[in-house]
């Protein structure tokens, strides 16, 4: 309702301010640099990175994702009744529809991760409660609060779907079932199976769902999504859009794109060379006419904060795992070297660079 009167205000005192002059080129190049959307979730400083409703990101990487989500939807962050209460309905609705793993299970074996999980949000639309109430007349003020509940109920699903389908897909066995006495992020390690003793992986996963939560709404993911739910199309076609955006080799596929490099690295020096031998790997790389994968944004100007909390996060815990010393001596190397070529604007990392190998 505050950010409904904040537009109306903004509306009546500069409706007719122009944000944005639009070049030829601007239009045959994907409008970028053109303003021409709202979004009061988060913004992308090109000196200082991603802020969070106006806090920075490297300021919260210690909050929950449920505190983040939470966050996102009202600009605060929750107090521990607030917490305690978004929490208990994550985990009410945290239950998969058994059709779902029917037809994850039906999929070709070889089905890409990213179709799988599309999939399964797809197959869950008959779920909709927005879509129920509409055919049922409901009132145009009325919208959100369905669609709210829709997006409580499919981010409720989310890790347990994330976690079948990994070990549906690399036949891992069994599926396992959500814990409710876990976070979020804890509980989707759990429900990966991966063995966890000291605890590090249920505290990267934590930190990676907080740190993915959002990035503006001029992505490609993001504005899709935006897209299709501006037609009143309910959540799970609005996310599944989303995520075929997502898997693109220009979005999120940079993640696998990001960690192949890194583990071509590693296969080609048997291990992780040293930095005048991985320089002259990056060289060669770019004079072969390839670019170096995780470097580089269209909007950042700076080391992608996103990317310095995972580079942190190693340091203090898998310091010295070679897959993971390879990603700390590329961010060593590259931006010097990027600069020495002198085609990059950017030759930063971007939060590629690093999520994938850790």
């Amino acid at each position: 309702m505050i950010g409904d009167t904040r537009a109306k205000q903004l509306l009546e005192e500069k409706g007719d301010k122009v944000v944005s002059n639009v070049t030829v080129a601007q239009a045959y190049g994907g409008m970028r640099g053109v303003k021409g959307l709202v979004c009061d979730t988060s913004a992308v400083s090109p000196d200082s990175g991603l802020i969070i409703r106006g806090r920075p990101l490297l300021e919260i990487t210690d909050i929950l994702p449920e505190e983040v989500f939470y966050l996102l939807l009202t600009g605060d962050l929750p107090d521990k009744d607030a917490l305690k209460d978004l929490q208990s309905q994550l985990s009410d609705h945290a239950e998969v529809p058994e059709y779902v793993w029917d037809v994850l299970n039906a999929m070709p074996k070889d089905s890409h991760p990213m179709v799988m999980f599309n999939a399964a949000i797809l197959v869950m639309e008959r779920e909709s409660v927005y879509k129920k109430q509409y055919d049922e007349g409901l009132q145009k003020q009325d919208y959100w609060k369905a669609i709210l509940e829709d997006a409580i109920r499919l981010v409720a699903k989310l890790p347990a779907i994330g976690a079948g389908v990994y070990r549906i897909r690399f036949d891992k066995g069994d599926l396992i079932s959500p814990d409710k006495n876990l976070d979020w992020g804890a509980n989707f390690a759990h429900m990966l199976g991966i063995d966890d003793p000291d605890g590090l992986l249920k505290k990267l996963m934590r930190l990676y769902l907080m740190l993915h939560c959002d990035h503006e709404g001029g992505n490609v993911s993001a504005f899709s999504a935006l897209t299709v739910a501006s037609a009143l199309s309910d959540p799970y076609y609005a996310v599944s859009a989303g995520l075929n955006g997502l898997a693109g080799p220009l979005h999120g596929l940079a993640n696998q794109e990001c960690l192949k490099f890194v583990l071509e690295i590693n296969d080609h020096f048997s291990g992780s060379p040293s930095q005048d031998e991985l320089r002259k790997f990056v060289w060669d790389r770019l004079n072969s006419g390839r670019v170096i994968p995780g470097y580089g944004h269209a909007v950042l100007r700076c080391p992608d904060p996103r990317f310095t909390a995972f580079i942190e996060f190693g340091r203090k815990h898998i310091k010295g795992d070679p897959v993971f010393d390879i990603v700390s001596d590329l961010f060593d190397v590259v931006p010097d070297v990027l600069k020495e070529q002198g085609k990059a604007k950017n030759p930063w990392p971007n939060v590629d660079a690093g999520s994938g190998s850790l």
